[in-house]
C-alpha cells in the first residue's frame, strides 16, 4: 500500500480524483464554515441528522454533485483523538472494500489539531483492509493501492506520517507470519524471512542451526525441538543506527511455529490456533520491518529460537532434567511450558550484547488471557524505568500493556527435588510464576517480559493476527531515540512511501 502525504483542505479535497473521500468529521464542526460543496455537505448532514453524532458514525454519499471524487464518506470523530479517529476510519473503510475501490483519500484537516492522528489513521486504513491471501489463492486481495493522507501542515505531519509507515510495515509482516500455516512457517522459514529483511539498510542477521546451539550449550532450547523433524533455527538480527558504541536494546521473540504440547499433549480442539505461537518471533520481525523503515538512531538486536513442540518418539519427557545455556538445571514437569525453556537460553545469549534492556516477547500463558483478556498485554519487569517507559509507549501507540507483580513469593513453586528449578509451578498466579522462572536468566540485565498470549491474534470468525506489540515496540524505541543520540546526529533520515 503507498501511502502520500498531501496539504488538503475541504475545497482541494473536494476535487480529488479518487474512487472515495474519506471525511474525518468532529463534533464541533464550527471550523467546517467554507462555502464549498463539501463544507455544505458537512453542515447539511449533521444540520439534518443523517449524519449521526457518536464516534464511528458514518454517512456515505455517491457521485455527489459538485464534487470529483467517485465516493464521500463522512465519518464521525468525536473530539479527535488517535482512537477516536482510529475507529472512525476503521468503520468507514469497511465499507469500501469493492475491488473498484483502488485509491483512497482521508482527510484529517477538518480536525482541530491533525498532527497526532495521522498515523492512528494510517494504522486503521491498513488494519480495516488488510487479506491474508498467502495460502489462500480465492481469496479477494486488497484493492485499495494508493491512500492519500490529507492534513493542514505537511511539515508538521510528516514525523506521525512517518511513524506511521513503520507502523503499517511491522504490523502487516508480523501479520504475515503469524497468519501463515505451520507448514508454511517452520524455524527454516522464519529464517528465510529474517534474511530478506537482512538486506535492508542498517540490518544484519545471522543464523544459527542445531550445530552451532550445542555448542553455544543451549539444552533447554534444544530439548524442546528434539521431538520433531522441523531442524531448529537460531535467529540473530541487528540493526545498527545508534553510535557503534552505544548499548543495544535487545528484542527476544518466541518462535515456537506449532506447539502440540509435547508429551503433556494440548486438547484437540483449537489446537490449530497454536501456529500462532510464534507470535513473538513475528513481532520480532515485525519491528525490525518497521526500523528499516523508520530509520531510528538506536541499536537494536532481534533473537528469535525457533523450533516446533512434538510429540514423537524423540521428544523430552515429563521428568527430564535438562542443562541451560547458564549452566542452571531444570526439571521439565510440563513440556506445554516449552515457550520459558527455549526464551531461558535465548535470554542468557543476550548477556553478550551488554545490552541496555532485554525485552521478550511471548505468547506465554493461557493464565494471562484469564487476567488480562484480549485488550492489554501482561508487561513484568525488573525495573520500574522500564515499566513505565513501556506503558507509556503502550498508551502512545494504543497498543496497551499492564504491569503484573515479580515478588520473589511467586518463584517458590518453581523449587525442584532434582533440578536447580521446575518449569512449571502449578495453575495459581501462572503468567507470574512463568515471568519468574525467565527472571531467574537474565542476571542484573534490565529486563522486561511481554505476554501476549492474549492479544497476539483473535479466535472466532475474525481469526487472525493482529500484528500486536509491533506498535508498542516501535513507540518505545522510538522514544529511546531522543535519550542515546545527540540532536546533530540524528539530522536527516531516508523516508519512504511504500508500506
Amino acid at each position: 500500500m503507498d501511502f502520500e502525504l498531501k496539504a488538503l483542505s475541504l475545497v482541494q479535497a473536494s476535487q480529488l480524483a479518487v474512487d472515495a473521500l474519506v471525511v474525518l468529521v468532529p463534533d464541533d464542526t464550527q471550523g467546517l464554515e467554507g462555502a464549498d460543496a463539501l463544507s455544505e455537505l458537512v453542515r447539511d448532514a449533521s444540520r439534518r441528522g443523517d449524519l449521526e453524532t457518536g464516534v464511528g458514525k458514518c454517512l456515505s454519499v455517491y457521485r455527489p454533485q459538485g464534487l470529483k471524487p467517485v465516493r464521500v464518506v463522512l465519518a464521525r470523530a468525536g473530539d479527535g483523538t488517535p482512537a477516536a479517529v482510529r475507529k472512525a476510519v476503521m468503520v468507514a473503510m469497511s465499507g469500501l472494500k469493492s475491488s473498484s475501490v483502488k485509491k483512497v483519500a482521508v482527510l484529517l484537516s477538518g480536525m482541530a489539531s491533525d498532527q497526532p492522528t495521522v498515523h492512528s489513521a494510517m494504522v486503521a486504513v491498513a488494519d480495516s483492509t488488510y487479506a491474508y491471501v498467502t495460502t489462500k489463492p480465492s481469496a479477494t486481495a486488497r484493492a485499495i493501492r494508493q491512500v492519500i493522507v490529507g492534513v493542514s501542515d505537511v511539515a508538521a505531519a510528516r514525523p506521525a506520517f512517518r511513524f506511521g509507515q513503520a507502523q503499517v510495515a511491522g504490523i502487516e509482516l508480523a501479520k504475515e507470519w503469524a497468519n501463515r500455516p505451520a507448514n508454511h512457517a517452520t524455524p527454516s522459514h522464519l529464517a528465510e524471512a529474517a534474511r530478506k529483511l537482512g538486506r535492508k539498510p542498517r540490518i544484519k542477521t545471522e543464523v544459527l542451526g542445531p550445530k552451532e546451539v550445542a555448542a553455544l550449550g543451549m539444552g533447554a532450547f534444544m530439548a524442546v525441538a528434539q521431538g520433531s523433524s522441523q531442524p531448529l533455527r537460531f535467529i540473530v538480527m541487528h540493526y545498527q543506527g545508534g553510535p557503534k558504541g552505544s548499548a543495544p536494546v535487545v528484542l527476544v521473540g518466541k518462535g515456537i511455529t506449532f506447539d502440540t504440547g509435547g508429551i503433556s499433549i494440548k486438547p484437540a480442539a483449537e489446537m490449530d490456533e497454536m501456529k500462532f505461537d510464534m507470535g513473538g518471533a513475528a513481532s520480532v520481525l515485525g519491528t525490525f520491518a518497521g526500523l528499516a523503515e523508520l530509520q531510528p538512531e538506536v541499536n537494536v538486536v532481534g533473537i528469535i529460537p525457533s523450533c516446533e513442540n512434538m510429540p514423537d518418539g524423540s521428544a523430552v519427557k515429563p521428568g527430564d532434567v535438562v542443562t541451560s545455556m547458564s549452566g542452571q538445571t531444570i526439571e521439565i514437569l510440563n513440556t506445554d511450558a516449552e515457550g520459558r525453556l527455549i526464551l531461558c537460553d535465548a535470554l542468557t545469549y543476550a548477556a553478550r550484547f551488554k545490552p541496555r534492556c532485554v525485552i521478550d516477547i511471548a505468547t506465554l500463558t493461557g493464565a494471562c488471557v484469564i487476567a488480562l483478556g484480549a485488550v492489554r498485554s501482561g508487561m513484568f519487569a525488573n525495573r520500574s524505568d522500564l515499566a513505565d517507559a513501556l506503558l507509556a509507549a503502550g498508551d502512545r501507540s494504543m497498543d496497551l500493556c499492564w504491569r503484573l507483580p515479580l515478588d520473589d513469593d511467586y518463584a517458590e513453586g518453581l523449587k525442584s527435588n532434582f533440578a536447580d528449578m521446575g518449569n512449571v509451578a502449578g495453575r495459581a498466579g501462572g503468567a507470574i510464576t512463568a515471568a519468574k522462572f525467565l527472571q531467574k536468566f537474565v542476571a542484573e540485565m534490565p529486563w522486561a517480559h511481554l505476554d501476549i498470549a492474549g492479544t497476539a491474534w483473535k479466535s472466532g470468525a475474525s481469526k487472525g493476527a493482529t500484528g500486536r506489540p509491533v506498535p508498542l515496540l516501535l513507540q518505545y524505541l522510538s522514544d529511546l531515540q531522543g535519550e542515546t543520540t545527540p540532536k546533530k546526529a540524528r539530522a536527516g533520515g531516508r523516508t519512504s512511501r511504500k508500506a
